[in-house]
């Protein structure tokens, strides 16, 4: 998703910075087409985002280069579709490093070059409002990082500096499909609750939403009734997926404790 939104905002004629541990050949080739197409240009910057140092150095470098920016996006993020029994500790935490840590890493970097009328964004996810079946680890770090906004949003938006929450439901992205191939079967099948959303179409909304100034964005249909649900209807929400709990382990023969 990361890439999708970078595409589109070089094919408008934007200057785009982009932070990751790599980019591969193929990303690079699509960058190139989205740029010709605006009469734009892109950057890239080696960075850990569990790193604060080479990410200050990353960003800082950037800004030299091109400038303060006026949109910042963290889309970094890595998945762990285990049940607290089956997950070793340290699992738990290189995810919670990555995804709420590194949200803060990135939140900080970035945040003292920015300019009233400039917006950050942070990916969340659906599982931030609902968690799920399996995601003791992912649904955690994805509650911090909403908490994580929240509390940005009062720290800045009074100084002019927007703030943005990204929170989609299941996208069809590499990280998706390979939790298809390895994940919790009963997570797995609780995920259909909200539907998979194709990454191009979930990209067009999340940009349309941060165009518009959006503070919390949940693209697709789906994954709006889900997040209202659960936020409006939380005893339903819950008696709805504890009895697809109870059903799905009775399928599969799961044993109940002893």
């Amino acid at each position: 998703m990361g890439l999708g939104m970078a595409r589109r905002y070089l094919a408008r004629g934007c200057k785009v910075g982009v932070l990751d541990l790599l980019l591969r050949d193929e990303a690079r080739e699509s960058l190139d087409i989205a740029a010709r197409k605006g009469g734009s240009s892109w950057q890239f910057q080696m960075a850990d985002i569990t790193s604060v140092s080479e990410l200050n150095a990353a960003v800082s470098a950037l800004v030299e280069a091109a400038g303060r920016p006026d949109m910042a996006i963290n889309s970094a993020g890595i998945l762990i579709n285990k049940t607290v029994a089956e997950m070793q500790p340290e699992e738990f935490h290189r995810l919670i490093n990555v995804n709420l840590n590194g949200s803060l890493n990135f939140s900080a970097a970035v945040l003292p070059h920015m300019r009233a009328g400039s917006r950050l964004a942070l990916v969340a996810s659906l599982a931030g409002h609902t968690s799920n079946y399996g995601y003791a680890a992912y649904g955690a770090s994805k509650f911090g990082v909403m908490g994580l906004a929240w509390a940005l949003r009062y720290e800045y938006e009074s100084l002019g500096v927007h703030i943005s929450c990204i929170c989609p439901p299941e996208v069809e992205t590499p990280m998706v499909t390979s939790e298809s191939q390895s994940g919790n079967a009963i997570s797995l099948a609780l995920k259909k609750t909200a539907g998979c959303m194709q990454a191009d179409e979930a990209c067009d909304q999340i940009v349309a939403g941060l165009d518009a100034g959006k503070w919390m964005i949940i693209p697709g249909v789906a994954g709006k009734l889900t997040a209202f649900a659960m936020r409006h209807m939380p005893g339903i929400f819950n008696w709805y997926m504890q009895h697809s709990i109870s059903k799905l382990m009775h399928k599969l023969g799961k044993p109940a404790l002893q």
